[in-house]
């Protein structure tokens, strides 16, 4: 990574800390998701496993994103490992085993009805990330095969990764709702993609959804009017993909597009919420032999 590259991530990430201090910001809410292919497809393969903790921070919370940029903050660290289809034998001809560790900070805000967000991300690859062993230490605990994959992995490498998001919310009647966004994003890997999503029930009144980078799936990061019931949440986009760092390697070519298609249930208590959902996933190189469903769980409890 280049000295003005450095600077570029530092001057962000610093100066979204010194605006949220100097603001006198305050907590506003946490999410937190996970992603496990033990929860789809249970196939142990590609895009295996993720791990998402955000904390969102601002002066007030008062339904819907501020209009001003950068005065509510998100501070993301993320954990993913995508692996090759057999974990303890890789096959010289699969893709290479990615172990991807993320911090970030994203600002979430609004023009007009169109809400945005823009974050940047200092994303970790390769042996340095020790992740290939923290998988290998779940596998020994949860009875799968063991994770080998030494001189099997990307190479050691800091990418920094900037992500922009737009959509705008439309009503369907009743309580549908249907969220057309398009993203683009430059680092790790380098895409736009456009696509919508559609939930119906009570789920995101007056909340701060956030996005996840791997199904698309939603979680959330700043409560709202919390109404009880279960919401069903509809979604699917398409992408193409400019370059990947987690492809870059001879032999393996990347496809051009790729595809996700997910569905989710949301159930809200009187002091708690549970989410479930599920993701097909396209593609991602031409040797794949075909796509995979990964499925995503978020809980949170109150006591």
């Amino acid at each position: 990574m280049t000295f003005p590259r450095v600077l570029l991530v530092l001057t962000f990430l610093l100066g979204a800390t010194a605006s949220a201090m100097a603001d006198g910001h305050r907590s506003l809410g946490w999410g937190i998701l996970t992603n496990n292919d033990a929860l789809g497809d249970n196939q142990d393969r590609w895009r295996s496993a993720s791990f998402v903790v955000s904390h969102l921070r601002g002066s007030d919370w008062s339904g819907q994103r501020p209009v001003r940029f950068g005065e509510l903050i998100e501070y993301r660290i993320r954990a993913e490992m995508i692996t090759p289809v057999n974990v303890a034998a890789p096959r010289a001809s699969d893709r290479r085993y990615v172990g991807a560790l993320s911090f970030g900070a994203h600002t979430h805000f609004r023009k007009g009805a169109t809400q945005m967000s823009l974050g940047l991300d200092l994303v970790f690859v390769g042996p340095q990330t020790k992740l290939d062993q923290l998988q290998d230490e779940l596998h020994g605990i949860f009875g799968p095969s063991p994770v080998n994959v030494d001189g099997f992995q990307v190479d050691n490498a800091v990418y920094p990764t900037v992500t922009f998001e737009a959509g705008r919310e439309y009503a369907l009647g009743g309580s549908g709702n249907l969220r057309p966004f398009v993203e683009m994003q430059a680092g790790a890997e380098t895409l736009a993609r456009i696509g919508a999503d559609v939930t119906f029930g009570g789920v995101g009144q007056g909340a701060l959804l956030l996005r996840d980078s791997t199904t698309g799936q939603f979680y959330t990061g700043i409560r709202g009017d919390r109404p009880g019931g279960l919401s069903l949440m509809l979604g699917g986009d398409v992408a193409y993909v400019a370059d990947s760092r987690y492809l870059d390697t001879p032999g393996i070519a990347k496809k051009d597009m790729r595809a996700r298609f997910r569905a989710g249930l949301h159930q809200q208590f009187k002091h708690g919420a549970l989410f479930y959902g599920a993701t097909y996933l396209s593609e991602e190189y031409e040797t794949q032999p075909e796509g995979q469903f990964v499925g995503s769980l978020s809980a949170r409890f109150e006591f």
